[in-house]
């Protein structure tokens, strides 16, 4: 079996965890990751020396072009800046040196959607983003895969719902008096644990089709104070006092009361013939639970 060469722009939560996954897995590989300090060795798990390369917007260690020529799996997790993606910016033509690659993909976001007044939307909706966020995700979409096409390059885009995990999610926010509700009516939000992620990921490396497009969400959009309630209930504590949204002081947290939508995510369980492991919040806070108590 021949050596799977990962290269990933940026490290966050759902790269680590997908390394993990291939550790786990057993597999023949070589990771090689991007951050923002200077190029050095990481040592995960204290059992893998993985090389990490400077990469800072317009800044970054040459040495990485060589490792990133070789590569056939290449990851991007870096979010654009100013509607701009800053990996094709810099290494446009070191991309189109690549000289065996299996795949390209890029993680966006369900922001690219918009509002759709609570209704499901599919990957074929229309995408109507009203965030920044949105905009400058649909952007750097486009870019890929006008950049795909010219090149013959193979993509796929991940369209990723909210992010939660061990360390990030609602109930530590709940414990430490961080969560701000609105109590607004018909507004739903799709979620997938970083470990879903990681395992359609890791899918992926064997089931590839060139030039599609997964919502990666779980299988129950649901408001936010639905979830409050049940974290709540959890920890056993009282539930956080509701605001209107005329009272919130945060851009972000706006922007994101702005939009409502349900996130089908059947194309993405049918292709990676994929089973979720947390397909509710439900399953992910009752685990979670068990690791922070």
């Amino acid at each position: 079996m021949s050596k799977f060469k990962v290269f990933c722009f940026g490290y966050g939560q759902v790269a680590e965890r997908f390394l993990n996954k291939l550790i786990q897995e057993k597999k023949d590989f070589d990771f090689n990751i991007t951050s923002r300090q200077k190029t050095h060795q990481l040592l995960f798990e204290n059992k893998l020396k993985i090389n990490s390369y400077k990469f800072d917007d317009n800044n970054f260690d040459d040495s990485l072009i060589n490792k990133l020529e070789d590569s056939n799996y290449i990851l991007i997790s870096i979010p654009p800046i100013n509607g701009l993606d800053i990996v094709l910016k810099n290494f446009e033509s070191s991309l189109k040196k690549v000289k065996n690659c299996k795949w390209i993909t890029y993680l966006s976001a369900t922001s690219v959607y918009g509002d759709h007044k609570g209704n499901w939307v599919t990957e074929e909706s229309k995408v109507l983003p009203s965030s920044t966020n949105g905009v400058y995700r649909l952007t750097a979409e486009n870019q890929w895969k006008d950049f795909s096409y010219k090149n013959n390059l193979p993509l796929q885009i991940f369209r990723l719902a909210g992010i939660y995990s061990e360390d990030q999610n609602i109930l530590r926010r709940l414990k430490m008096g961080k969560v701000q509700i609105v109590d607004k009516k018909n507004h739903f939000f799709s979620r997938i644990h970083v470990e879903d992620i990681a395992s359609v990921l890791l899918k992926s490396l064997k089931s590839f089709k060139d030039k599609e497009t997964y919502n990666i969400c779980d299988d129950m959009p649901a408001s936010q104070k639905d979830v409050a309630i049940y974290g709540s209930k959890l920890l056993g504590l009282t539930e956080p006092e509701y605001i209107k949204l005329e009272e919130v002081e945060s851009e972000m947290l706006r922007n994101f009361y702005k939009d409502s939508k349900k996130v089908d995510n059947k194309k993405m369980k049918t292709f990676f013939n994929y089973t979720l492991k947390y397909p509710t919040y439900v399953e992910g806070l009752d685990h979670i639970l068990n690791d922070i108590s």
